[in-house]
């Protein structure tokens, strides 16, 4: 992954070494701030509706006005200048300086807006190896349905994992499983069943998520939405994240407990190579699918 030249900040493009924020925006000072990822692939927004839907949502939830700006030709403006065929574009709106700071503040919010772009694969041997996780109690706010830039549980548990050898974490609430650290997670039964957390206000909803519920009818496999433990989890056949950065990543075991054979399984492999053929990515490339 590599940080594209060309940024976007309030109504400029920039080179990323020029562009300098507020101290006293209010993102910084209170996380007051939305944030999307868009994943780019062959020079191509992926999704790029259900991400607006979602940032409406969450810039509602946090009583900032929506921004002015054509965001699909700015985004499609970051594609052309940084020759972006394949990563991300992240889009951070923020409540903006407002003046002195003060809890209330004016009572409208004029959005700021900054956004850059990286070169990632977005497929890359995650997808073919799977990963490793631990479990973290979850003690995010409760409107994790809003897609903010308050993410401290989860930096500090993708700090826990990495320190224990693992590659992200699972957070749960006294046993029963939320979401991956920044992933909604997915277990498939020993029957072939495939489970994710129904959505509430305790997870995010995940644009991949719901694009991946698209793909199949229940003649092809049987989904079931709704919340599981942690226990359900380590005795499941198989199990994997799904997300805009790392898309699908079988997981291996959690907490040092292997999930199934500790290998990416049938129902993972089927998820995966019915994603790829959405995005149009060419499933030559992969000969472990």
């Amino acid at each position: 992954m590599s940080q594209a030249e060309w940024v976007y900040l309030d109504g400029e493009y920039m080179r990323a070494q020029e562009a300098r924020i507020s101290p006293f925006d209010r993102g910084f000072l209170f996380a007051q701030a939305a944030y999307e990822v868009t994943a780019v692939f062959a020079g191509k927004l992926i999704d790029f509706d259900l991400h607006l839907e979602r940032l409406s949502r969450t810039l509602s939830g946090l009583e900032i006005d929506p921004p002015k700006q054509d965001l699909r030709e700015l985004h499609a403006e970051m594609i052309a200048r940084n020759g972006l065929d394949e990563g991300l574009i992240y889009l951070n709106v923020s409540a903006g300086m407002q003046g002195p700071r003060d809890y209330y503040g004016p009572e409208q919010l004029t959005p700021s807006l900054f956004a850059f772009a990286t070169h990632k694969r977005l497929i890359t041997d995650v997808a073919r190896d799977g990963i490793t996780t631990i479990s973290v109690e979850d003690t995010r706010w409760q409107r994790r349905d809003l897609k903010s830039t308050q993410l401290v549980t989860q930096t500090l548990a993708y700090r826990a994992a990495r320190r224990a050898g693992a590659f992200t974490a699972i957070l749960h609430e006294d046993g029963v499983v939320t979401e991956a650290a920044s992933a909604n997670l997915w277990l498939v039964t020993a029957d072939g069943t495939l489970i994710t957390r129904d959505l509430s206000s305790a997870l995010l909803p995940g644009i991949t998520r719901a694009t991946l519920l698209s793909l199949f009818d229940e003649t092809e496999i049987k989904i079931e939405e709704r919340a599981f433990t942690l226990d359900e989890l380590k005795q499941g056949a198989e199990a994997f994240t799904s997300s805009t950065g790392v898309v699908i990543a079988p997981v291996l075991s959690v907490d040092g407990v292997l999930i199934g054979r500790g290998q990416p399984g049938p129902v993972t492999r089927k998820v995966q190579a019915a994603y790829y053929a959405y995005i149009g990515a060419d499933r030559s490339r992969f000969d472990w699918l």
